[in-house]
């Protein structure tokens, strides 16, 4: 940033200080009205968001114990062998802004909850145990896919209202004071300028006064 305390002591640059003053605090009023509705937003999505982390933390609360008792009856060996081969997940993005936050946005996804069937486990080859835990597992990977959007939106909002706060901080504690600082320098070196040149055109006056007058 420009040192601003060395403008010079003339009209135009007062002018010029005035209109970059004004502009900072029409900048200001905007970066207001968007972090305003910036936390609008995040207020909006917050409890949404609060209400599945609740259900989630619910849902893990009973998917390790699943995994616990599935290692119990097949061992670590027999789960691992229970999880082959690897499964991809295939997830549908889509670039959006919100309030001008850019977010990658989860459009669907395939589903994740499976039968035996589809896990390609043999009927009698895998135990209650292990089955309960692939259960309890699929349906909190679904629930992590439906809060990926609202918690990758909170924290985007979140990290945007901090910005736009240091923002405002630095136009109205830094910006805005030197502004005003210079132009009250700047006025009172024009307001000498003039009572020196009044001093001048007065002395200037009573010389002429005087020679004439004699």
């Amino acid at each position: 940033m420009r040192d601003i305390r060395r403008a010079a002591g003339t009209r135009q640059a007062l002018l010029r200080e005035r209109r970059r003053l004004d502009r900072v605090s029409r900048g200001v009023s905007l970066l207001r009205r968007k972090r305003e509705a910036l936390v609008a937003e995040l207020f909006r999505i917050a409890r949404p968001a609060a209400d599945l982390r609740t259900a989630i933390d619910a849902r893990a609360r009973r998917a390790y114990p699943a995994l616990h008792a599935a290692l119990t009856d097949e061992g670590i060996s027999g789960v691992r062998a229970l999880g082959w081969p690897e499964r991809r997940l295939a997830v549908e993005l889509r670039a959006n802004q919100v309030w001008g936050v850019a977010v990658a946005e989860i459009l669907r996804h395939a589903a994740v909850r499976r039968n035996a069937a589809e896990r390609g486990m043999p009927p009698g080859a895998t135990g209650a145990a292990a089955l309960q835990a692939a259960d309890e597992f699929e349906d909190l990977a679904e629930l992590l896919l439906e809060a990926a959007n609202r918690e990758t939106l909170l924290r985007r909002l979140g990290d945007a209202v901090a910005r736009t706060s240091r923002q405002v901080n630095t136009l109205e504690r830094r910006v805005s004071p030197d502004l005003t600082s210079t132009i009250v320098r700047i006025r009172r070196a024009l307001d000498e300028r003039e009572r020196e040149e009044h001093l001048r055109l007065a002395r200037l006056l009573g010389k002429h006064a005087r020679t004439h007058g004699a």
